[in-house]
């Protein structure tokens, strides 16, 4: 590595030079993109932070029937705060790798169906009390258990048996999981004393902060917990939050200095925010993505064609356009874009058709209107987008009914029980855990209530085929499924758009979560 870049990555550690110009330079000193990213993510997190201050955030996708119960989190502003008091066995890193976090090691038998986990000692739960194996499986046991309601059973569910022995947690399979390991990094399984069984919406684990204030919907606040255990993290001494949904005054919060980092910037204004004095937009490609979703089991979403003439009649480049404004790509009504492994490129783009749309609705024998309910809590432009489809759909020859619903409630009202309306995907660091999470029968969070024998029967072959070129193949079927069969309409992969104050350092692009996976305010710090 040349002296000079080295010298650019010093820059940008600092805060001196910003990701397009560190970027910029590098390329003209011939290197690549993606060595340029991993140097500057690396710089990021090699430079010095600054220890004390407050650190506030203004989080939109929040409401008042959140919960810190780590089962029930399907929101962004509690799915993010998990991060702030928990720990769990694993996380994923910016390029895809997995991260050791209360497992120290790991291991499995050659045909991937038994695991062995060694678990760190000395850890101490927010309570006083230490984390150990039996907390792990306990924590395990009610999350595959079906009455937590848990958003990883279906992640979970295939485990046989549990048991510890010393220092180690041992998991037998009732088939073989080759990603199990990235499994137990999802942002639900959240280490608890008891494994949360006697009182898991308490917000304790052994997470870099402890929960001193809960006003759901509205205000949180975290404190430094002075017994962590990694001295990497937790550089503030206190992180405020304000759940802030209406987008404009989320923005205007980050601009006015009222707090100092926000997520979901709408892309219509990221460009005019880039402008904004004291304000940097992070706009990262990621595995996100914001879906249409009918319930395959109800009238009239549980005819095919119906559902078909509904993909046809959206105009994906236009939203692309329109609702993205280039902070995206296109989608193909699948969860699976080119971020995750064993990804396959050759899958036909399905793209606006109204004729083919009219061809399917006519095949469908439905008459009348559709009813679809959205939301502005259902992503950003949520509400123009409906719009746009309206339009789409009627030029097929199709009355699309919205209904807007009230923000406050949406996820527990309306989503998962109204059969067509918003919803959107973070994504899974592999395709596995993305597609039990949200399309195998039974899952919590299947919010298509697709069901497909063959689905199933591929799903768990490809989750134990150690054969990357047979994996792959696997993985296109089942795309190929979902595309043409499935009740999920993704026009668009977006990208996490946040907002930061020019006091905050110590970042580096995650494509995980927003927020660099949801641990910006426990990796980053304050200017001194």
């Amino acid at each position: 590595m040349s002296n000079e870049l080295k010298y650019l990555g010093k820059l940008a550690a600092a805060g001196r030079l910003d990701r397009r110009a560190f970027l910029g330079r590098a390329a003209a000193l011939g290197v690549t993109t993606t060595i340029a990213n991993t140097m500057l993510a690396g710089a990021a997190r090699a430079a010095d932070p600054v220890k004390g201050g407050v650190m506030r955030l203004g989080l939109g996708g929040g409401q008042s029937t959140d919960s810190f119960d780590p089962a029930l989190a399907s929101n962004e502003a509690p799915n993010t705060m998990l991060s702030f008091f928990g720990e769990r066995l694993f996380e994923v890193s910016p390029e895809g790798d997995l991260v050791s976090r209360l497992a120290v090691d790991h291991s499995s038998s050659p045909d991937a169906r038994v695991w062995t986990f060694k678990i760190r000692k000395d850890v101490p739960f927010h309570n006083g009390k230490t984390v150990t194996p039996e907390d792990v499986m306990a924590t395990m046991e009610r999350h595959s258990d079906e009455s937590s309601q848990s958003g990883a059973l279906g992640l979970v569910q295939g485990i046989k048996t549990m048991r510890v022995e010393n220092d180690e947690f041992i998991v037998e399979l009732k088939e073989a999981n080759a990603d199990l390991p990235f499994v137990l990094a999802d942002y639900h399984l959240v280490i608890q004393p008891n494994g949360g069984k006697d009182n898991p919406a308490e917000g304790v684990s052994a997470g870099p902060y402890k929960v001193i204030e809960e006003d759901a919907g509205v205000r949180y606040i975290f404190e430094k917990f002075a017994d962590y255990w990694d001295d990497s993290r937790g550089h503030v001494d206190r992180i405020e939050v304000l759940v802030i949904n209406d987008d404009s005054a989320r923005v205007s919060a980050v601009q006015s200095g009222q707090v100092h980092m926000i997520n979901r910037v709408p892309p219509r204004i990221a460009t005019m925010m880039k402008r904004a004095p004291g304000v940097e937009v992070k706009s990262v490609p990621s595995r996100g993505h914001y879906v249409y979703v009918m319930h395959c089991n109800t009238a009239p979403f549980n005819n095919n064609d119906l559902r078909m003439a509904l993909k046809y009649a959206i105009n994906r480049e236009e939203m692309l356009d329109k609702i993205l404004f280039g902070h995206g790509t296109i989608g193909n009504d699948t969860p699976i874009n080119a971020a995750y492994p064993l990804f396959s490129d050759d899958i036909e783009q399905r793209e606006y058709d109204p004729e083919k749309a009219a061809f399917h609705y006519k095949k469908s024998g439905h008459e009348g209107p559709i009813v679809f309910r959205t939301s502005d809590v259902a992503f950003p432009g949520a509400l123009d987008a409906a719009q746009l489809y309206q339009q789409s759909a009627a030029e097929a020859g199709m009355q699309l009914d919205v209904i807007r619903s009230p923000g406050d409630g949406y996820w527990s009202e309306v989503w998962n029980k109204e059969p067509f309306c918003n919803s959107y995907w973070n994504g899974r660091p592999t395709q596995d855990m993305m597609l039990s999470t949200s399309y195998q029968t039974g899952a919590d969070w299947n919010e298509t209530k697709f069901s497909n024998p063959e689905f199933d029967k591929l799903l768990v072959q490809a989750r134990g085929e150690l054969d990357e070129d047979k994996r792959r193949d696997m993985y296109r079927r089942l795309n190929v499924i979902l595309r043409d069969e499935g009740g999920v309409i993704c026009p668009m992969f977006n990208n996490f758009v946040d907002a930061i104050s020019d006091q905050v350092e110590g970042w580096h692009d995650d494509p995980n979560f927003p927020l660099m996976n949801a641990l910006a305010p426990v990796k980053c710090w304050l200017k001194a």
